[in-house]
């Protein structure tokens, strides 16, 4: 049953999310720390073309600091969409378990962000009226981790790569500091976002795998703009040095 987990909560965004938010997640940091002087970098691409970096290290044995960052310039006939994104954090980290290979995280941090959507109607590819939305926002969030350095193989090609698993679960509050429409001031909105997120890592050699991340965004609070309309689903490469 567990092995269902990581899709349902993506089909669960599908119903709860609409597509037009103009709040773009990137890929929570998740560098599964394990000892002083661990390094985790991280870079992923989802296939609507939105780039996450990610960055951690721990600076104790027990206390990691976060950076992350995230951009994105996608553009259509009907609808472009930019953004950018940078947040820094840190937190707590422990490993635990039989064989020490366990890990729990507990991250918080801040962020900024800004987004410009272009929305365009045509009729008989004439165009009848476009609406730009820009915005800019703050955000602050709060997640924990648990993953696990026990190996599973998967067979390739005749050679065995080690697989793990692991789980984040975040929550952010993000808040406008600017939005116009068409060069005109509106309201100000704010969202709690709830974002459970599930990553695959394939090991490629000691230091580099290859993650999969999947994750629902869900808004708790009814706005208009600032809504879960977009959901993660990359593919990146991991790089770690210094861990056990």
């Amino acid at each position: 049953m567990n092995k269902y987990i990581p899709l349902v909560f993506p089909l669960l965004a599908l119903f709860a999310s609409s597509c037009s938010s103009v709040y773009m997640p990137n890929v929570p940091n998740t560098p599964m720390l394990s000892q002083q002087g661990e390094f985790s970098g991280g870079g992923h691409i989802s296939l609507k073309g939105n780039a996450s970096i990610n960055g951690a290290y721990a600076v104790s044995n027990h206390i990691g600091v976060l950076f992350s960052g995230s951009t994105m310039s996608s553009e259509r006939k009907s609808k472009d969409f930019g953004h950018k994104l940078i947040e820094i954090g840190g937190g707590y980290y422990d490993t635990f378990g039989p064989d020490d290979n366990r890990i729990i995280e507990i991250y918080g941090g801040v962020g900024k962000g800004w987004s410009d959507i272009t929305f365009r109607d045509y009729k008989n590819d004439v165009l009848l009226s476009s609406e730009l939305q820009e915005v800019d926002y703050r955000k602050a969030f709060l997640q924990v981790n648990y993953s696990s350095k026990k190996k599973d193989n998967l067979r390739l090609f005749g050679k065995d790569f080690p697989i793990n698993y692991g789980t984040a679960l975040r929550i952010s509050h993000v808040k406008m500091d600017r939005f116009f429409i068409n060069g005109v001031v509106q309201p100000k909105e704010d969202n709690i976002f709830f974002e459970p997120v599930f990553f695959t890592r394939m090991g490629l050699n000691k230091n580099l795998q290859l993650q999969y991340t999947t994750s629902s965004n869900i808004g708790l609070k009814n706005r208009d703009y600032m809504t879960a309309g977009n959901s993660i689903f990359t593919i990146g490469i991991i790089f770690n040095v210094g861990g056990k």
